[in-house]
């Protein structure tokens, strides 16, 4: 069995969809890359920094609310006064601590990186991701195969696809990666 590997990589930040006050609706909003560090006596807010994609509004999700900077590791405080990328991207591509301030998350620009096949091979193909995305499965073997939506449930239905662990493949997302295998007897042809 022939074994592949597809990576999602991300293009972008997660965005968050969130009500913004200037321009009156929900709209989406991108991290700046920057973080604010605010100190209140002896204690330190620290917030990352969104804006609007339309009017440039800011909305700062809370990082650390209240706490002693004896509390953090030096490193770590110091990577927040520097705008460190991977602390940057380590809180903007986490979907929980985006929902825990309250907002809704959207779907960064993605890629897929590895090698396409032929739906007459048997393949095991594994998709992952650095980080845990709410993509689903399907778009992803569809876009990448080029797949109508009709010849990806006929390989469902069929029983030529198949997830390990036993997922439904018409509603499963990415999170951290998949096990799909592709069974090589499928004649199956274009409608």
């Amino acid at each position: 069995m022939k074994k592949i590997i597809w990576e999602v990589q991300s293009l972008s930040l997660l965005p968050v969809l969130k009500y913004c006050k200037k321009c009156g609706r929900k709209n989406l909003f991108a991290c700046s890359r920057q973080f604010r560090v605010n100190a209140q006596r002896r204690y330190l807010d620290i917030w990352l920094i969104y804006k609007c994609c339309d009017c440039n509004t800011t909305w700062n999700a809370t990082v650390y609310s209240r706490i002693s900077p004896q509390a953090i590791k030096p490193q770590l405080l110091d990577g927040f006064y520097k705008n460190d990328n991977k602390l940057v991207e380590k809180y903007a591509m986490d979907s929980q601590f985006l929902q825990e301030n309250g907002v809704e998350v959207g779907l960064p620009q993605y890629s897929v990186i590895g090698d396409c096949f032929s739906l007459n091979e048997t393949v095991q193909l594994e998709i992952k991701s650095k980080y845990s995305l709410s993509v689903k499965v399907s778009s992803i073997v569809r876009n990448k195969l080029l797949l109508s939506e009709k010849e990806y449930l006929q390989l469902i239905t069929s029983g030529k696809i198949k997830s390990f662990p036993n997922q439904d493949l018409k509603k499963c997302k990415l999170k951290e990666g998949v096990t799909l295998v592709f069974d090589n007897e499928l004649q199956m042809s274009r409608i």
